[in-house]
Parts: structure tokens; sequence; C-alpha cells
């Protein structure tokens, strides 16, 4: 098999600079003046290149591009306020008489890299609004990049080196939106760069669904975890998780059932008995992880857009992620909020989190990872197991913890940090691998009391979950 030759980003610019019909403007500010330098040294840069900018002071940043109601500078919205002022400039300044066959683009980011003292991270948007055909409506690109060298010059370099493959692309692997993603990280690595939200849309990108380049993110480990809001639109981690009091609830769904409300509903009462937790400041994550979408093989794109769909049709907010250790999906949050955070578990998974085997790749062990756990201000929620009226109720006071564990059990629970939630014993009994046994039974009648007010129809109607049963709506 001849291996795939990837170019430089000198000259990806060069292949793109003698494209006589590819023509626009690239618009950088902050730290991101890197990009168009790239076409500039490869020559052949005035057939491609209208104009340049750098708006770097911030008064004539906003003379030009107006002012964000937030204040900030490095933020989506001014990125689209960037694209669409500099496309529109194309537009109305370029007869298209003389430029008849030209595919216009306008190419913008905005950056803040590493500070001096490395206490504060680089990242920053960057997109592109780009023409495939002269006659053709243009379609756009977006994405939010965290830069992690350790030095701003090298970021720098990195912001240029993603910048020439995300015009490349654009106009040389529209064809395929994943192999479009997946260039982007040419000559570049995790170590340099993290894709943490994308956006395609656009005439050309109107059979892609950004929830599955998102998820491509995380299955490609471009990111760890990427954030759908309830109305399916991927979202930059930050813009939702900031300063927010998260409750993650963690899970296959496959299906919700009536149990995993009746946790959250108990784990959001008992969250908000904490004196700095405020209602209007939580932020509830229902989460799922790669590993539970692998559970039956490879990952099922459709079987995963099922389950997205449920829950942002219930109005809850969807993560996935890679973090199938807790104390990594812990540290991940801590990121963004120093906040009172807390975790629902059921008492399955609290055994897992305590089981040393769960840590071996851990040089500190099973102490490294609840290190983390305990210097955050996190509460673990423990929702009881009953799997057969035979078993005795499972909780914090019985749970089987190894006794050579229990120390550390025994000093989170008497300080607090773990804490048995109510429950409705009626919905106690309810598993999402049975209901999903009766639906792809079609066992009509014996299942949709299982899960929550409407999801029942949203099953049927959509046929998800592989569901191949006969579906007459009953008509009023």
């Amino acid at each position: 098999m001849t291996k795939e030759i990837i170019l430089s980003a000198d000259q990806k610019s060069l292949q793109v600079n003698l494209d006589s019909k590819i023509y626009g403007t690239f618009i950088e500010t902050g730290a991101g003046q890197e990009v168009v330098r790239y076409f500039f040294r490869a020559g052949m840069a005035s057939g491609t290149i209208a104009k340049t900018m750098s708006a770097y002071d911030k008064d004539f940043s906003d003379a030009i591009y107006g002012k964000e109601k937030d204040g900030r500078y490095v933020c989506e919205s001014r990125l689209q306020n960037m694209i669409e002022k500099e496309y529109g400039l194309l537009e109305d300044r370029l007869d298209r008489k003389q430029h008849k066959d030209k595919k216009f683009f306008a190419f913008a980011n905005t950056m803040t890299t590493i500070n001096h003292e490395k206490t504060m991270q680089g990242h920053g948007w960057m997109g592109i609004r780009f023409q495939l055909d002269a006659k053709k409506e243009a379609n756009n690109v977006i994405l939010h990049v965290r830069l992690n060298d350790a030095d701003a010059k090298l970021q720098q370099e990195t912001i240029g080196t993603i910048g020439v493959n995300l015009v490349h692309a654009c106009f040389f692997n529209h064809n395929d939106p994943k192999e479009l993603l997946k260039s982007l990280y040419d000559n570049l690595s995790r170590d340099n760069i993290e894709i943490d939200t994308i956006k395609m849309t656009g005439p050309d990108f109107k059979e892609v669904d950004n929830r599955l380049l998102s998820l491509t993110l995380v299955k490609e480990r471009m990111t760890d975890a990427v954030i759908f809001s309830p109305d399916g639109v991927n979202k930059q981690p930050a813009d939702i998780l900031y300063k927010k009091n998260i409750l993650t609830i963690r899970g296959s769904f496959r299906p919700v059932t009536k149990v995993n409300i009746n946790m959250l509903e108990n784990g959001k009462e008992k969250f908000l008995e904490n004196k700095s937790v405020k209602k209007e400041n939580i932020q509830i994550l229902f989460e799922i992880t790669l590993s539970n979408l692998k559970m039956e093989g490879e990952i099922n794109e459709k079987d995963f857009l099922d389950r997205a769909d449920i829950l942002c049709s219930l109005g809850y907010t969807v993560m996935i992620s890679n973090y199938k250790k807790y104390f990594k999906l812990v540290e991940y949050l801590s990121q963004f909020t120093k906040a009172r955070m807390g975790l629902i578990i059921g008492v399955d998974n609290l055994l897992e989190m305590f089981n040393e085997a769960y840590y071996r790749n851990l040089n500190g062990g099973i102490m490294e990872a609840f290190g983390i756990i305990v210097t955050r201000d996190i509460k673990i929620y423990l929702y009881p197991y009953k799997p057969s009226n035979k078993v005795e109720l499972q909780n914090s006071s019985n749970i089987a913890i190894h006794p050579r564990i229990k120390p550390i059990y025994n000093y989170l629970f008497s300080n607090g940090r773990i804490e048995d939630l109510d429950f409705n014993s009626e919905v106690l009994h309810i598993f999402s691998r049975k209901v999903l046994d009766l639906i792809k039974s079609c066992k009509d009648g014996e299942w949709e009391d299982m899960v929550p007010e409407g999801v029942a129809e949203i099953i049927k109607e959509k046929s998800l979950f592989g569901i191949q049963c006969e579906y007459n709506p009953t008509k009023d």
C-alpha cells in the first residue's frame, strides 16, 4: 500500500497560490499573525490575496467590527463578525465581471497565546467563508482550538500551520468532511494543538451532521470531550461550563429511562442543599463515554445520534468524552470552574471507582486518582442498587468496598463527600439493557412506561436503536 504523502505548510500554500481562481482576504488579530505569512513566502501570492489586515489594537478592532456584548475579543461572535465583514467587502468592492471565475474566501482568526507566567493557556477561534464555485453560495468552517505548546512563539507557529491546513483543506478536501477535519492535523499533533469545536455549514456541507464531526474529534483523539446544547448544536466547552456549578450524570442512556431521570432529579435536589450552589448557575451534563459508545464493537454513529436526539429532546446538554476514569472527568471539568460540582453515580460505578485494578496504569495508583478528587470541590451522589427483591438494597452503608481501600472511602464519606440519594422504589428495577431488549423484541406495551414521557413515541416514530417493529401512531 502506497503511503499517503502529507504536504508541508509551504507546499500547501503554494498549491493554493497556483490556483488562479482562489482569491480572498486574510484578517488576523491577537496572536494569530502567522497564517498569511506562509502564502506570501510561497510566491504567486498576488493571485490569491486581495487584502490582508491585522486590527491589533482593540479600539481599531471595535471601530471596524463593532463591540461584542460581553466585551471579549477572542470569541466566536468576534470571529463571525470579522468573516462577515471581510467577505461582504470582497463582494462589494470586486467587480464580478472582472472576477467572474474567482472563488472568493475570507479567512479570519482571533487568538491569544500562553502568557509569560504560563498561567493562561493559549486558545482561539479560526474560520473561513469560501466558495467552491464563483456562482454558488459560500460555505463556512469554524473551529475553536486550544494551544498546547509551552512557548508563545511555538504556539504562533502552530497557528500558522493549522491556518494553512484549513485554507487548503476547504478547497482540496471538501468532498470528504471527515478527511477535511483530519487533514487539519497535518504536520501537527495533540502536543501542539487541540480542536474542541468544529462547525461546517453551507450548500456543499448540507449533508454534514456537525454532531458526527464532533464525535470524530473525540474518536480520533483530537480532543477529549465535546458538548452539545439541547438544540443539538455543538458548543465550545468553556462557553457552557465556565464558572458553573456542574452536575454530571454518566451512563449509556441506551435509552434514557425513568431511573436516570429520578437519579438526576434527586441529585439536583440534594445538590441545591449546598449553600454554595445557586439554582440559576447549575449546568447539568448527561455524559456518555467513548467506551460506552463502543460497548458492542465499533462506534455506531446512528446509535450515537439516537441517544443524543432523545436527551436533547428532553432539554438536556450532552457531553461525549474519552474519560473512562472518573478522576479524569473531574480534572477536566475543574479547568472551567472552581465552583462546587456534583457527580451522580450508581453503586456499580462507585465500586468500579474504588477498584485498585482500575488505576494500574498510574504511577501513584488509586492514591493519585483520589488525590485529584479530594482536592476538587466535588460531591458524589450515590443512587442505590437493587437488582431484584431477593437482593438487599445497596447504598453507602453496605457497599462492598475492599478492606484495603476502605479507609479512603471512609475518609470521603465521613467528610460528606459521598451522600446517598433518595429514590423512587417504583423505578428502581428499571435497567437500560432490559428496556433495549424489549424494544428490539417488539414487546409493545412492556417498556413504554419505563422511559420518560414522550421518549417511547420518539423511539417508535424514528425507528431508533435499530427497532424493526411496525408502528401505527394513534390518531386523535
